[in-house]
């Protein structure tokens, strides 16, 4: 190896962020395997490489013994004595071993370890990148469709949208551009694998974290999220100053900034409510969009019962008791609903 290639290694190590010594060490160790491979050998080797000119030693390393019982191992005292008379019983001799040809096969081989080195190192360079994302946003190009998962670009590695993850009904094409949130970071040998989901409750929440400024700013908080992907969402908001109102910045001008999230949703619906400690109006904000007559909290069991107008209840509910559900999943409270009628009927049997 000459002395260009060993100063193109030194280059392409800082380049790629990998310490030179780092490779060089990698190489030594890849032509000790390369010599014992080649040229049968059973001894012991040790490999030197020259930093700076890429000349490179091979030298076969035996113990001093008294008595010899593996040659290629071990060395007897007197002989050691004829090569250098300060040896004694337990040093390790090194008797240069290099063969004519190994250059040819040194070169290679360390092209080799270099390429090799290089690709782990990069793929660690990703792994740690994307590991420490987790539980966050990226934005990606589609590649294509396999099997029902979508693989996304996402610039220096490749994201996996399970069909398990995937917004119900949503059509991925090619070179889409589309937002996902990273739920997992696997290491592989093929390098990181990097799960994301456009279902995760955590999308709708990093997506407000982008578009309201308040939000970034912790000016506005968000409390809780609920949500059923492709379909609806409900997300409750909070903010101790009182010159704020956590609702409408979330809206936005002329809801422009809650419209540019249920855009990148594909249309999914999204109710903002404004957070309470108080359970009973928590709860009544949490059914919006309908209107809420009472509501009487039941803290030992964590029930709240809701009364709406009769023209409400179908509202309140919800199609297949979606707003309801959310509503419920958004405060962590059992919610009971009945409208005014039923509500004075249930009064009347009581007293009779």
């Amino acid at each position: 190896m000459n002395a260009e290639f060993m100063q193109a290694v030194q280059e392409i190590g800082k380049e790629k962020g990998i310490v030179p010594d780092i490779l060089f060490e990698a190489v030594e160790a890849a032509l000790i395997s390369a010599y014992k491979r080649n040229f049968g050998s059973a001894q012991n080797v040790r490999v030197s490489l020259d930093r700076q000119t890429g000349d490179i030693h091979v030298f076969g390393r035996k113990l001093v013994v008294d008595n010899i019982e593996d040659a290629n191992l071990e060395i007897t005292l007197q002989e050691a004595l004829l090569l250098d008379p300060r040896y004694v019983v337990g040093d390790i001799v090194e008797i240069e071993v290099t063969p004519r040809n190994f250059g040819r096969i040194a070169a290679q081989t360390a092209k080799q370890v270099v390429v090799q080195r290089i690709r782990e190192a990069e793929r660690g360079m990703v792994y740690e990148k994307f590991s420490n994302r987790e539980s966050d946003i990226v934005t990606g190009i589609v590649q294509r469709v396999e099997q029902k998962n979508v693989f996304i670009d996402l610039g220096r590695a490749e994201a996996i949208l399970t069909p398990s993850e995937q917004i119900p009904g949503e059509i991925y094409h090619h070179l889409d551009r589309i937002k996902t949130y990273i739920i997992e970071v696997k290491k592989t040998t093929k390098g990181p694998q990097i799960m994301v989901s456009r279902t995760h409750p955590g999308l709708l929440k990093r997506l407000f974290e982008l578009e309201v400024p308040e939000i970034h700013d912790g000016v506005v908080e968000i409390k809780a999220v609920a949500r059923e992907s492709g379909l609806r969402s409900k997300i409750a908001v909070y903010t101790k100053d009182e010159n704020v109102d956590p609702v409408g910045a979330c809206v936005g001008h002329k809801g422009m900034r809650v419209q540019t999230i249920v855009n990148e949703l594909r249309g999914e619906k999204i109710d903002i409510v404004k957070y309470s400690t108080d359970p009973a109006v928590y709860v009544a904000n949490a059914l919006s969009p309908a209107k809420v007559v009472s509501v009487e909290a039941n803290e030992a069991e964590k029930i709240c019962r809701v009364i709406v107008p009769d023209y409400q209840l179908s509202l309140a509910i919800g199609k297949e008791g979606q707003n309801a559900r959310l509503a419920a999943k958004l405060t962590g409270w059992k919610i009971d609903i009945k409208s005014e009628s039923q509500a004075s009927e249930l009064q009347e049997d009581e007293l009779l």
